[in-house]
This record gives C-alpha cells, sequence and structure tokens, in this order.
C-alpha cells in the first residue's frame, strides 16, 4: 500500500505535467498558423486546473494506476477552429501532430536529465530498470530519479497512443488531413462520435482488462523507452 501510495505521488504530477503541455502544444501551434480560439479562451495556459478533466485528468488514470493497467487520461481539448486556419487542411495536422511531438520533447529532456542524476546501479535499457530506480544502492529512495523515468514513460506512452488513428485521438486528425478529399468528410463525420469510441474503449478496457490494450501499445512504448534509456545511458557516461 505504501509503495502504491508512493508511486500515486509521483505519477500524478508526471500525468498532469504530460497532459497540459500537450493541450498548450495544440492550442500555441494553432495560434501561430492563424486560429487564436484557445488564446482568445485563456487555455494557452500551463496553470492545470483550466485544462483538468475530472474523468479523464484524475478518475479514469487513477482506477488504471489502481488496477495495475497502463497509465493514461486526458485534459479538456484545447478548443481550435480549423476554419480559422491559414491551411485548414495541413493546419489541423501539424496541430494535432504538436501534441505527441511536445511528449516526445518532454520524455528527452527527462531522458537527459535521468541520466544525469540516476543512482549508481541502474542497468540502463533492462527490463529490471523500472523497479531498480525506486533506490539506489544503498537501498534509499530516489525521488526525483523515480520521477523522471515515469516522466519518460508516461509521455512516451500518451504520445504514441494519442497517435492511434482512432477518433477523437491526434492521430484521427493526421490521417483525416492525408485522406483524399472524397474520403475526409466521411472521416469527419466519424469524428463527431470519437468521445462514443472512446469511452466504448475504457470500457472494454475494464471489462476484459487491460491485458490488450498493453499487448497493442507497450511494444512501440518499450522500443522507444530502450532508445531514451540509451540518451540516458550516454548522458551518464556508463
Amino acid at each position: 500500500m505504501l509503495q502504491t501510495l508512493i508511486l500515486a505521488l509521483v505519477l500524478i504530477p508526471c500525468l498532469v505535467i504530460a497532459i497540459v503541455f500537450h493541450e498548450v502544444a495544440h492550442g500555441y501551434v494553432a495560434k501561430l498558423l492563424g486560429d487564436n480560439t484557445a488564446s482568445e479562451q485563456g487555455r494557452l495556459t500551463l496553470n492545470p486546473l483550466p485544462h483538468v478533466d475530472p474523468i479523464g485528468t484524475l478518475l479514469v488514470p487513477g482506477m488504471l494506476a489502481l488496477f495495475g493497467g497502463p497509465v493514461f487520461g486526458w485534459a479538456k481539448p484545447v478548443p481550435v477552429n480549423q476554419r480559422r486556419l491559414d491551411n485548414p487542411r495541413y493546419g489541423m495536422m501539424a496541430v494535432a501532430a504538436a501534441g505527441p511531438g511536445i511528449n516526445f520533447v518532454i520524455a528527452f529532456i527527462a531522458a537527459v536529465i535521468f541520466g544525469l542524476f540516476a543512482p549508481d546501479g541502474v542497468a540502463f535499457g533492462t527490463s529490471e530498470t523500472s523497479s531498480m530506480i525506486l533506490v539506489d544502492a544503498a537501498g534509499d529512495f530516489r525521488p526525483l530519479t523515480t520521477m523522471l523515468f515515469y516522466s519518460m514513460l508516461i509521455n512516451v506512452f500518451l504520445g504514441l497512443f494519442n497517435l492511434l488513428p482512432i477518433p477523437p485521438f491526434d492521430g484521427s486528425h493526421i490521417v483525416g488531413g492525408l485522406l483524399p478529399r472524397s474520403l475526409a468528410g466521411q472521416w469527419q463525420k466519424l469524428q463527431q462520435v470519437g468521445m462514443v469510441l472512446l469511452l466504448a474503449l475504457i470500457a472494454a478496457s475494464w471489462a476484459f482488462g487491460t491485458g490488450w490494450i498493453s499487448q497493442f501499445i507497450m511494444p512501440p512504448v518499450e522500443w522507444a523507452m530502450s532508445h531514451y534509456l540509451a540518451v540516458a545511458e550516454f548522458v551518464s557516461g556508463n
């Protein structure tokens, strides 16, 4: 129970930071491309409160963490008016890609800092790393390196999960921009029921267990994590 509480105290700030930067990145790129909607509504802020969704930011990740599933969540979507973008079609693709993109950047920064402060005895790039970074060789808890490791993991997972071509994830907007115009309209209609699809996905994860999600998304997450840990190892000089 104590370890679960400690992990929750580590995971929650990492998740909030990942989600807030993800949403702000959407709004900032939209502003650069001509749409000031997010700025006008006060959503271009790193203050987490305007972005918190009680279900997606708190309830869902909390329940997944409690039942040992992959921790993910979402914030209130930053408003984007596609028609105000300089190039609505490709501009929306750039806006969608900005969220996962900033998650991968945060993961890289966390990897660099992790490499600088990793305790002695950490085996970079092994399956044992996630359990080893909780304590150093002397058995003392290392909160900073633990938080940095999970910051890498959460941001990589969130970035890749959002690239899935399933409405309302960012990957669906990227796919919509790549489709021929004759199919883009039909794809756009699917976006309108995206939240229903998302809720069905969550319900299925609870009904049938989160193992199927792990089997689908964790191999690319583990592949990406191996590269981020390689960066950390390089920085550490080990």
